[in-house]
């Protein structure tokens, strides 16, 4: 597998720090869009480097819970707190779990990718 331990990091920092911005009712930032359109990127370079090494199954496994996580951050950075509240406020426990589905195979990707050394350690 190419080495994308950068874009597994950076999405999986921004899940977890996402959700409990959501949870602990924290209003819009415009940092937490950038963050967002970011995530996006990493996420499509996961995609594209499974496409690559023809693992369709995790593949799919994983566009599916990114698929979960990101219908709630969406709807906060479309409509903010109070948008987010009134279409899923009462759905947090739900997005908890798809946003720890989603942690764990993060998790599972970075098994696969090669070990840090001198020249990739600072990704």
């Amino acid at each position: 597998m190419l080495d994308v331990i950068g874009a597994i990091k950076n999405l999986n920092w921004t899940t977890e720090h996402h959700f409990l911005h959501i949870k602990n009712q924290h209003e819009f930032m415009r940092i937490w869009a950038v963050q967002f359109e970011l995530a996006y990127t990493d996420f499509r370079v996961i995609q594209m480097t499974l496409q690559l090494d023809s693992q369709i199954e995790l593949l799919q496994r994983f566009t599916k819970a990114y698929d979960a996580v990101y219908q709630y951050e969406y709807a906060f950075v479309k409509d903010g707190l109070e948008g987010f509240n009134q279409q899923f406020g009462d759905q947090v426990a739900q997005y908890e779990t798809a946003q720890q589905h989603l942690l764990a195979i993060l998790a599972e990707l970075m098994q696969q990718q090669p070990q840090p050394t001198k020249e990739n350690d600072l990704i």
